[in-house]
């Protein structure tokens, strides 16, 4: 007997594939390819001009050091959080779940006048901070700030669904054969929660790299102090040299890109059987 075609047991598999791709392809692949062929009209000497300046190199550094110290500080917290929220009941938990998502929500130009505003030499907490010596409005201890407010949700709404689905079963498990409750998180929800951890961090990093508006009030926009690399590219923009931000765009991109394939590995490694 001839053999039967093979059918896909959803209908539709050819037609929602080509949609896919298509919105893919004009959203995303598109204007990274337009990116890219606008900074390659450089000649190599222009490109390393704009992109390798004592100016832009310094943004590089509080851009992406200013980046991952948030993301990696939002990492013990955002799961502390999540874990709270998840795991004890106490009055106005509700409404400190809907708090988490207030940097989703809040346009990025008002969460920086606030942060401003409260840690400025007069804010709430600027005026206790100051005669600590400790100046967070204007300095790159700002941008550290504005990045780690806007980083928290996308480790916590990672993290939180994984612990949901976790069984307290396997703790119970593990306390009857022995085990006290800080080895039974290292050895039984760590591992759980470990890629989720590791794609918050990811999140809360890509969203830091390119954030711009709540940044530009709290950072003073000091050249070579608290510039950061958004910054130079709209203001390479303004000046119409759209080559010259292209260029940093791209660099920007490659660097997030290269952070981001560095956690997948990371995933993967953990990911294997056997691995704790």
């Amino acid at each position: 007997m001839p053999a039967r075609p093979h059918r896909n047991v959803l209908p539709g598999f050819g037609l929602s594939l080509g949609f896919t791709l298509a919105y893919l392809g004009v959203i995303v692949l598109i204007p990274l390819v337009a990116l890219f062929a606008r900074a390659a009209g450089l000649s190599w000497h222009d490109f390393l001009a704009a992109v390798w300046s004592p100016r832009v190199v310094a943004s590089y550094e509080l851009t992406f050091g200013a980046s991952f110290l948030a993301a990696l500080f939002n990492v013990p917290f955002g799961v502390m959080l999540a874990w709270v929220l998840v795991r004890y009941e106490f009055p106005g938990r509700k409404v400190v779940d809907a708090l988490v998502d207030l940097p989703f929500a809040l346009p990025t130009a008002v969460a920086g006048i606030a942060l401003t505003a409260i840690y400025a030499k007069n804010g709430w907490f600027g005026q206790w901070l100051e005669p600590l010596g400790i100046k967070v409005a204007y300095t790159s201890l700002g941008v550290w700030v504005a990045l780690t407010f806007i980083g928290l949700p996308f480790v916590v709404r990672t993290v939180q669904p994984v612990l949901e689905e976790l069984e307290p079963e396997l703790e119970e498990a593990a306390a009857t054969l022995g085990a006290t409750r800080g080895q039974a998180f290292r050895r039984i929800i760590l591992p759980a929660l470990r890629p989720a951890i590791l794609t918050g961090f990811a999140l809360a990093f890509a969203r830091a790299v390119g954030e711009y508006g709540s940044v530009i009030f709290i950072a003073g926009n000091r050249p070579m102090h608290t510039e950061i690399t958004p910054l130079l590219i709209v203001t390479k923009l303004e000046q119409y040299d759209y080559r010259g931000a292209t260029a940093l765009a791209a660099v920007m991109l490659l660097g997030s890109f290269g952070l981001l394939l560095l956690v997948q590995l990371v995933q993967r490694h953990y990911a294997r059987p056997g691995r704790a």
